[in-house]
């Protein structure tokens, strides 16, 4: 039951040799997502052995060139590749001339269906569903329309304790609805508390995206308590003057926000083309956040499983 994100690009607008520009991958129960699709991401996930076949959905952030450049040939790859299953993206309502112009002029071939699912909320809401994950998109606050996503387990059912089995003997209706959180009341008036019989498996887990934004009051409260909080934090603070002026954030300004939030864990990317030491970024997000990471491409980050009784 994996948990786990690899970041495949961490690059900010400008092009530069060593990094690619905003793309991950979380893997979730063996189950692939897509979040952003900077230039070059096909290499990347070929690089990092993420088998682009197996990808599910993808989540874009907005539809600027360096979190979008490289998702029509990945869309083409796919078509090659002979892709059966439909594939969803979950993106702004204005993605939708950027894949009509893909489908006239590079859709032959290309005999999956592309689901464009537009991105409308002004509040958090919830986009995708299966049976162990649930995603929801927020707005962010960046120069156009740009949105984040939270991706959460959802609850297990409830497991019965042993010695709780070995002491009654339990019907098949009965452990349903101990399992279901319910308590079990016998006709002989035995009341049987589902507090006191069961136990959760395991913790839900918990991600959250959070691209090109300016920070804004509602984010924490919008991711609180997540286990993994990637903040995008393009600049160190002594640049925050032009954080403001092209609506992202900086190294603290991602740490508060962790900070805020409870979260767990931060990683920050997206870095500057003027800001090179990497290292840089983690020392000042840890000024404020200690379990800060700035992100390199190929780092894997796992959110391991807690177990519970």
């Amino acid at each position: 039951m994996d948990f786990k994100l690899t970041v495949a690009g961490t690059a900010s607008a400008m092009p530069v040799p060593e990094r690619s520009q905003s793309a991950q991958v979380l893997s979730v129960h063996g189950r692939l997502f897509l979040l952003d699709c900077g230039e070059g991401v096909q290499k990347q996930l070929q690089r990092y052995r993420i088998p682009l076949m197996r990808i599910d959905s993808l989540f874009i952030s907005h539809i600027h060139g360096d979190h979008v450049f490289g998702l029509l040939p990945l869309l083409s790859t796919m078509g090659m590749l002979r892709r059966g299953q439909p594939l969803n993206i979950y993106a702004p309502a204005n993605f939708g001339p950027i894949l009509k112009f893909f489908l006239s002029y590079y859709g032959e071939g290309v005999d999956f269906e592309i689901r464009h699912i537009p991105l409308k909320m002004k509040e958090p809401e919830v986009v995708y569903e299966t049976k162990s994950v649930q995603v929801s998109a927020f707005p962010l606050n960046h120069k156009i329309e740009t949105f984040g996503f939270l991706f959460r387990e959802k609850e297990p059912q409830l497991n019965v304790r042993k010695d709780v089995l070995e002491r009654y003997t339990f019907t098949l209706t009965e452990i349903g609805s101990l399992k279901r959180g319910e308590d079990v009341v016998r006709e002989d008036g035995t009341v049987i508390p589902c507090s006191a019989a069961t136990y959760r498996p395991y913790e839900p887990r918990s991600f959250a995206y959070c691209s090109d934004t300016a920070p804004f009051p509602e984010l924490a409260q919008w991711v609180k308590g997540v286990d993994l909080l990637y903040h995008e934090a393009t600049y160190l603070d002594a640049l925050a003057d032009q954080a403001a002026q092209r609506h992202h954030s900086t190294t603290l300004q991602a740490a508060r926000c962790a900070l805020e939030a409870g979260a767990k864990k931060l990683v920050v990317g997206h870095y500057s083309s003027r800001c090179t030491d990497r290292q840089a970024y983690e020392q000042e997000c840890r000024t404020l956040f200690p379990n800060s990471f700035a992100a390199d491409d190929g780092d894997v980050f796992d959110i391991p499983l807690v177990r519970g009784e």
